[in-house]
């Protein structure tokens, strides 16, 4: 029997937002909203992972998510300027925008279908 996967995700994101706290309360990183931050990051890698692979979708979602995850932390520190960061956000969702559209990155199985089912549909 196949376990649900839904706790096993929560629990993981528990730990890293106590692990975050416990930096941020040692010193290591002052002032950074680890909530918001690893959630960035959470979301990005489950949707890489739960879409199956790299498709058309998740190679836009998934870097995306983790790299504003990155760059949050580097705001929230003081070593990014806000306008920087949004400047950056910016070329990032353009150049992952511009890398979905090559061939070689296949469309999502949801959109698509499973393989075969197109041939199935249609009448003879």
């Amino acid at each position: 029997m196949k376990q649900p996967k839904g706790l096993l995700v929560l629990s993981i994101f528990i730990i890293a937002i106590g692990i975050g706290d416990l930096l941020t309360t040692l010193g290591f990183f002052p002032g950074v909203d680890w909530v918001w931050t690893l959630a960035l990051a959470i979301v990005g890698v489950l949707a890489i992972v739960l879409s199956g692979g790299l498709d058309k979708v998740s190679v836009v979602v998934g870097p995306f998510l983790l790299v504003a995850s990155g760059l949050s932390v580097l705001r929230q520190t003081g070593h990014l300027d806000p306008k920087l960061e949004a400047s950056l956000i910016v070329i990032l969702i353009g150049v992952l925008l511009f890398v979905s559209q090559l061939s070689a990155v296949p469309s999502p199985r949801w959109l698509t279908g499973p393989a075969g089912a197109g041939d199935k549909s249609r009448p003879k």
